[in-house]
């Protein structure tokens, strides 16, 4: 019996849990995953079907093509990029001059990025859509601890700060304790808590609230917001009262661990719909 294509979906995984989470999540949902790890980012306890740097497109496109694959998917971290890594194949220099054709920003960028993949016969799919058992799929506080009157200012002001600086394409995450305490530059959000947590380290009451939100115009895609454990302990450490993310397009790294270490730590979270 010749199995159904549709369901045919290859893995592109970067660094960290999330391709592990989301291949298995894909399996059991039935898809048929074919996993292609990205040199010097991807785990290798993840085995990987394939296994190409960064520049080779071409040898994964026409494994793919081969195997009958039209469907991709991302996940996973990707951070400094050696530079031999870099050299484009011909296939990812045409993709690379699609790019800069088109992108007009960080967001633009992965907007252009996938456009010139579905011109070469590819879908780009979200892996949260597929797996949506992966984020919050309902709003609300999803901990035992809530938030308090004075929270629910931090929270609304958080939330229009990430507009704006989403709007703007300057980050994602924002840290507001009555003012703003801290913005996601190009540092990254685990970077941002640690400047944080090194400002409040001597402070003697906690409050305040971590927003991690999704970017007006963001390709869900390719760049998908995610908190995990980690998280969790850099907002206490912080000497933060809670988090607020996206429902359906925030992944949840092990979403029970990060409930748990929540509730241990007396953090709130709470997804919203907007």
């Amino acid at each position: 019996m010749t199995k159904n294509t549709d369901k045919k979906i290859a893995l592109i995984a970067g660094a960290l849990s999330l391709p592990f989470l989301t291949r298995d999540a894909l399996r059991k949902n039935g898809w048929d995953v074919f996993v292609v790890g990205i040199k010097n980012f991807y785990d290798p306890k993840l085995k990987p079907d394939l296994v190409v740097r960064i520049g080779a497109g071409g040898t994964a496109a026409r494994e793919l093509k081969k195997r009958g694959i039209h469907k991709l998917t991302f996940v996973g971290a990707l951070g400094h990029v050696n530079l031999s890594d870099i050299r484009p194949d011909l296939w990812s220099l045409s993709v690379l001059f699609s790019v800069i054709k088109h992108q007009r920003g960080y967001d633009s960028m992965a907007v252009a990025f996938t456009k010139a993949l579905e011109k070469r016969g590819y879908e780009v799919v979200a892996a949260q859509d597929l797996a949506p058992e992966l984020t919050f799929a309902r709003a609300g506080i999803q901990t035992k601890t809530k938030p308090s009157k004075s929270d629910l200012h931090d929270i609304e002001r958080a939330i229009q700060v990430s507009h704006t600086i989403g709007i703007e394409d300057i980050g994602a995450s924002v840290v507001v304790d009555k003012q703003v305490v801290a913005v996601e530059a190009a540092e990254g959000t685990a970077r941002m808590l640690e400047r944080v947590v090194e400002m409040r380290k001597n402070k003697k009451k906690s409050g305040g609230v971590f927003a991690k939100m999704t970017k007006p115009g963001q390709d869900l895609r390719i760049d998908i917001p995610a908190i995990g454990v980690d998280t969790v302990r850099a907002v206490a450490a912080a000497k933060l009262h809670g988090i607020i993310v996206n429902t359906k397009t925030c992944f949840v790294i092990d979403r029970d661990a990060v409930i748990k270490a929540a509730n241990q730590a007396k953090i709130f979270i709470m997804a919203i719909d907007e």
